[in-house]
């Protein structure tokens, strides 16, 4: 029995929850304990990439917890719920931290919570991609829902990037009081410069608070839609879910040589696109500057997410219609490197007009939307091929794979990051930094070179091995899905 639109849409719907909890813990995590809070970016670099090593021996695991569950509801849906709920807790608390915590026991307190997060998120991740055998017929349908997801797992992505630093000020303004008392504090004190670090200091409040509240909505927003999910989605089959060490998922994934390319290039690619977005809310405070900065910044996330979701429902089926996706891609590639080029010469022109930067923006969003989907593609392309080479399908190894790299992906973007904003010595001390909203020049060619040339480093690399090593065209595909079928006829 096919899959009906409400099962589609309901899992949709799941995946547009998950990536809204990911994405607002990658992009914003280093920002609000780093900038707000105040720790070093060196040791929250350390922990971020930490957590992403722990994932790599903790994906498996969970893994093989999932496969050994038997419940009349299922092996996946409870582990499913319960890891979203838990997350969802998690979440809320990691942007929750008390005034009282501070020194070594905020660091304490961000590790604890950032990797416990991690495990929670694995929690319901894995279940999450690992259920598609059980209610699908296989095959076609199979690989079209997890195309569907993941595109659709872009857009809670997207949706992050568009409205958290527009939410985030507006909620924490909502019965905080902090912020006239500063200001009434600075004005007492008569001086212009106690003045603007009292408002300063209320403004770090404000964000602070409003992190709490939108996190909170977040978390609330994330277990609605999974439980949705777990709802309308039923298991219409008995799995037997393979549940690899970390040693059989590398060998199965190294067998692969076309699914090795893939993940590769995800790598490559979600780095690139996680140093940019962990690094442009700092060039907008602090490079460019000015009392409208987060406005600016809002503006153009909110224009590069619309772009991105665009892409990815509109410009690549559009594109997909004249040409091979694997010539889309490289159309991809071409409007991502043009894009961060003229991103940089503008930053080193000193252009800071968010208007006119919307123009190498576009090109930046509009390309990852639509290599958000071309990599899920090329990547459930591998699991026939790897089929077809092996004798056996490893979809479920395949796909945890892709889970785990990017992961990893988000972990070394945060790590870079972070030595960006240390040796640049961005922000290191936040009110100083933000009351004179001013970098040296030296600080913004760091700044300004590892937000837009290491991406185009990373693209590059990635380009060149795409090129060279993947070799599965749409006529190698046709021919691998009548060799299967014949194999499977005979």
């Amino acid at each position: 029995m096919k899959l009906s639109a409400k099962e589609k849409a309901s899992y949709g719907l799941g995946a547009v929850g998950k990536d809204m909890v990911y994405m607002l813990s990658a992009s914003y995590i280093l920002y609000y304990y780093q900038d707000l809070l105040g720790v070093s970016s060196w040791v929250m670099g350390v922990i971020l990439m930490a957590a992403r090593i722990f994932d790599a021996f903790n994906d498996p695991i969970m893994g093989v917890v999932v496969a050994k569950t038997q419940t009349k509801w299922g092996k996946f849906r409870p582990w499913l719920l319960i890891g979203t709920i838990l997350n969802a807790i998690v979440l809320f608390f990691m942007f929750a931290v008390p005034k009282s915590v501070t020194g070594g026991g905020l660091v304490a307190y961000a590790a604890v919570l950032y990797i416990t997060w991690g495990i929670t998120y694995t929690m319901m991740d894995i279940p999450f991609w690992s259920m598609i055998p059980a209610f699908t017929e296989g095959g076609r349908e199979r690989e079209n829902l997890s195309t569907l997801a993941r595109s659709c797992a872009g857009v809670g992505s997207a949706i992050i990037t568009v409205i958290t630093m527009i939410c985030v000020p507006k909620l924490g303004e909502i019965g905080n009081a902090d912020k006239a008392a500063l200001v009434a504090a600075g004005n007492a004190e008569g001086a212009a410069d106690s003045a603007r670090l009292a408002g300063i200091e209320a403004g770090r409040l404000i964000e602070r608070s409003g992190f709490k509240w939108f996190a909170l909505i977040i978390a609330i927003l994330f277990v609605a839609f999974i439980t949705v999910t777990c709802i309308c989605i039923k298991e219409k089959s008995t799995v037997n879910m393979q549940s690899p060490t970390v040693g059989q998922m590398f060998k199965a994934l190294f067998s692969n040589d076309q699914a090795v390319t893939v993940v590769v290039t995800i790598v490559l690619i979600n780095c690139s696109l996680y140093i940019t977005s962990n690094l442009l809310i700092y060039f907008f405070k602090y490079d460019i500057g000015g009392a409208n900065w987060n406005a600016n910044y809002v503006l153009f996330n909110t224009v590069g997410g619309a772009v991105q979701i665009i892409s990815m429902m509109l410009f690549y089926p559009l594109l997909r219609k004249f040409m091979s996706s694997i010539k889309v891609f490289y159309v991809s590639f071409g409007m991502a490197i043009t894009g961060y080029l003229v991103l940089f010469v503008m930053m080193c022109l000193g252009v800071s007009s968010v208007y006119v930067l919307l123009a190498p923006g576009f090109l930046i969003f509009a390309a990852f939307g639509m290599l958000t989907v071309l990599t899920t593609v090329f990547l459930a392309n591998t699991v026939d091929y790897g089929e077809l080479k092996n004798k056996r399908r490893d979809e479920s190894i395949i796909f945890s794979m892709q889970t785990f790299v990017v992961k990893l992906a988000s972990g070394v973007a945060i790590l870079v990051a972070s030595i960006c904003i240390s040796v640049g010595k961005i922000s290191k001390d936040t009110t100083e930094a933000a009351a004179a909203v001013a970098l040296s020049d030296s600080s913004r060619m760091v700044l300004r070179t590892t937000m837009a040339m290491i991406p185009i480093f990373g693209l590059c690399a990635a380009l060149i091995i795409f090129v060279k090593k993947y070799m599965l065209t749409d006529e190698k595909l046709a021919q691998i899905s009548k060799e299967l079928a014949a194999n499977k006829k005979g």
